[in-house]
């Protein structure tokens, strides 16, 4: 099963959007804020994909991708913006650090597996 890297610093987003991608036949692996996933990456998780809060503490949502994609592993590893923002400046800048797609919460499960299938299909 693909092992998808969820990054939110909301437990009750963590738990809605893990049992959707649970149900779905992925694996879940979460972190409360950006460092715990460079952490992660670094000790060698290797996600099919990776969904990221843009708003976090310690490392935001941008600087985590910015940081993810100086790692081997990371490099070419879609990377998916969660957030409540919708401005395009924000999205601009995920963007332009790395960021493979986007998405606006709270995202309708049916939304949020289709992009997630097309990065990584279940096997």
């Amino acid at each position: 099963m693909p092992t998808i890297l969820l990054l939110d610093d909301s437990p009750t987003m963590v738990m809605s959007l893990s049992q959707i991608l649970k149900s779905a036949g992925y694996e879940v692996e979460a972190g409360a804020n950006g460092r715990e996933g460079i952490v992660k990456l670094t000790e060698g998780l290797k996600p099919a994909a990776i969904l990221t809060d843009l708003n976090m503490p310690e490392l935001d949502g941008i600087g985590f991708i910015k940081e993810a994609r100086k790692i081997p592993i990371a490099r070419y590893t879609p990377i998916i913006v969660l957030t409540t923002e919708s401005g395009g400046r924000k999205r601009d800048e995920a963007r332009a650090a790395g960021a493979s797609g986007w998405l606006t919460k709270p995202a309708e499960p049916n939304q949020l597996l289709s992009v997630v299938k097309q990065l990584c299909p279940v096997k």
